[in-house]
């Protein structure tokens, strides 16, 4: 599973729309299973499967309806079809609604049908557009861990996402854009050790109050973003042990180990400051 993260404009859906054909590159070229997708996109959708960021759902029909007209588009016989949608459906938890229109499910059970599309054809890369985005914890949860099976089955996943726990849990290896380039990628426990250190000492304090702070500790790593304010080491309780001596608010401080929303910020939205 291979993640693309970066703020709003970076350019991770441009990515994804010019790796399934939609969209030619300005410049260069794009090799999906060693084929140029500007000279052969039908040959290479034959063997992906796209989620999208919007649901693309036949709402009038059912969920196995959607599932047969997909199926369809892809020139399976009706036998593959059948026993695809059969599978899809145990696959996605969505037999008991299999017979309802679309119209009538919730939003939770729409993007599980939006992904059993994507899976009709029995795709060799799975490309996730922000599969997650807008549903509830337990329906995330549930899709993640499809998204395990379908990593351990030996499908190759490429996701886009906001939510950095989502990222950390499900990909093997990820990219950080900014602006169409790629600033960083690497496994994401290894992005977050090479970036920054181990541990975050966050606080809330009144941002008239950071100055002092920092001044306080010259050499160690700080982000800033409204009222929040984090200092990164390695040595985490020490560094707690110096923000109070700093004058750090008891309330509000927290000590916690550096996480990929940390590396996230500090290279595409949030400056770093202070010593190395």
């Amino acid at each position: 599973c291979f993640g693309l993260l970066g703020p709003n404009g970076a350019g991770k859906t441009t990515t994804l729309k010019m790796i399934y054909g939609v969209t030619r590159p300005s410049s260069g070229t794009v090799h999906v299973f060693g084929e140029d997708v500007s000279r052969n996109p039908r040959l290479v959708r034959t063997r992906l499967g796209v989620t999208l960021q919007e649901n693309a759902l036949i709402e009038v029909l059912s969920s196995v309806d959607n599932l047969r007209v997909f199926g369809r588009y892809h020139l399976l016989s009706e036998s593959e079809i059948e026993a695809r949608i059969e599978a899809l459906l145990d696959f996605l938890d969505l037999r008991s609604h299999a017979h309802l229109p679309v119209q009538a499910l919730s939003g939770g059970y729409q993007r599980r049908l939006s992904i059993a599309l994507s899976l009709m054809n029995d795709p060799e890369l799975l490309i996730l557009d922000e599969p997650t985005t807008g549903l509830d914890p337990a329906v995330r949860l549930a899709l993640w861990s499809r998204v395990g099976e379908l990593r351990a089955r030996g499908k190759t996943v490429l996701l886009t996402t906001h939510y950095m726990d989502e990222a950390e849990r499900l990909c093997d290896r990820l990219a950080i854009l900014s602006e169409g380039r790629v600033l960083v990628d690497g496994a994401p426990k290894q992005l977050i050790l090479s970036h920054l250190a181990r541990d975050a000492v966050e606080l809330d304090q009144d941002p008239s109050r950071h100055a002092a702070l920092l001044g306080a500790l010259p050499d160690v790593k700080s982000l800033r973003g409204g009222r929040r304010l984090i200092f990164y080491a390695d040595d985490g309780p020490a560094l707690l042990d110096a923000a109070r001596r700093a004058g750090a608010d008891h309330e509000g401080l927290h000590l916690r180990p550096t996480n990929l929303e940390d590396v996230f910020l500090s290279l595409t939205g949030t400056g770093l400051e202070g010593g190395a």
